[in-house]
């Protein structure tokens, strides 16, 4: 018997989040961030002064129900409310699916290597991760996935684009896999940077959540919207499952300003648009450049590049770090660039120039 207290054996068993780090500081170089996918402009229009308005009653609980955010989502989004469930950003929907409809020792099937978050929430629900391994080229096996679902299956989540190395599905597969999956198996499709694909036959999300009862999107502020420190997110999905989402979701965890920033995002809808196209211009250049010298990568299809660096990753981002860029290495497997300020280009192709294969 314990003399102390004693988390239980899969708390212990949680492997850790590792952040992007911020770049240090080089003499004479200006320093860039492209470690996290953070979007590289300010706030929309009008975002700060919702924010700055809402700040002046933090002394008040935000709305608990995130009426006026669930009603302006509704709206863009054409779905009934009851369809919606907000939390403090996608990631913490993964960890309510895992709440919700998980026993212990249930199965949640997912790509990998994919969100680095997928196999923290599903360990710490106490479910058990069934990881299925990607193609040659970065992308979801989904036959492999389809044919790892077992009776202890509970969810599988589809990540697209893939984070962090690119691709993104199509609707032709993405419809071919649901139809695979047994009708009481929860269908996670992870929209955290759908703003960005440019694809041939990209999934239309809200048409596919409406034709399935087990389909649940998840999509975020965080990435396109800018709004990564106010952390919002929100699933769509059949009222059952959204409510059930609700249900376990921490209570007034959606600050009011971040339901405020938003909803003020939401109603920026054409700058939201132009800065996307920028980005995704910016994602383009970069892809051509690194092409240019050597690099064949996976396709980009969300705010960032991935480099298969193998075993030399820790020292790609270790050489990227020496110019001033911090860039996001998952160790022996690649590197992670999100596209972010235009100027880090040059020494990013200068470095990968150095690596390429």
């Amino acid at each position: 018997m314990p003399t102390t207290p004693q988390p239980r054996p899969n708390v212990l068993a949680i492997p850790t989040y590792v952040a992007g780090k911020p770049p240090a500081p080089r003499p004479g170089l200006t320093p860039y961030k492209l470690s996290s996918n953070e979007n590289p402009y300010p706030p929309l229009p009008g975002v700060v002064e919702a924010a700055t308005e809402a700040a002046a009653v933090m002394n008040r609980y935000p709305d608990m129900g995130s009426t006026a955010l669930y009603a302006a989502l509704a709206e863009t989004l054409g779905v009934p409310v009851e369809d919606l469930a907000a939390a403090t950003g996608s990631v913490a929907l993964i960890y309510q699916l895992v709440n919700a409809f998980c026993e212990p020792g249930d199965e949640v099937v997912y790509a990998w290597r994919s969100f680095e978050a997928y196999p923290i929430a599903v360990t710490a629900g106490g479910a058990r991760s069934v990881q299925v391994p990607l193609t040659a080229d970065g992308r979801h096996d989904l036959d492999a996935m389809a044919d790892a679902v077992t009776d202890r299956t509970r969810v599988v989540i589809v990540c697209t684009p893939n984070n962090p190395t690119g691709p993104a599905v199509s609707q032709a597969d993405l419809d071919a896999f649901i139809a695979k999956v047994p009708s009481h198996v929860v269908v996670v499709v992870d929209e955290a940077y759908l703003e960005f694909v440019r694809m041939d036959d990209a999934i239309d999300g809200v048409a596919t959540y409406r034709q399935h009862r087990n389909v649940v999107l998840t999509r975020t502020f965080s990435k396109a919207y800018g709004l990564a420190g106010f952390r919002v997110g929100y699933a769509v999905a059949p009222a059952p499952l959204a409510g059930a989402l609700r249900a376990v979701s921490l209570p007034f965890g959606v600050s009011h300003v971040a339901q405020a920033a938003a909803i003020a995002s939401l109603a920026a809808k054409d700058e939201l648009l132009a800065r996307v196209e920028d980005l995704v211009a910016r994602r383009t250049d970069l892809v051509t450049r690194l092409g240019e010298v050597g690099w064949d990568l996976p396709e980009a299809q969300g705010n960032f590049v991935w480099f298969p660096l193998g075993d030399a990753a820790t020292d790609f981002a270790a050489a990227c770090g020496e110019v001033g860029i911090s860039v996001r290495p998952f160790a022996g497997d690649g590197v992670r660039v999100s596209i972010g300020e235009a100027e880090a280009f040059d020494r990013v192709v200068e470095v990968a120039a150095r690596f390429a294969p």
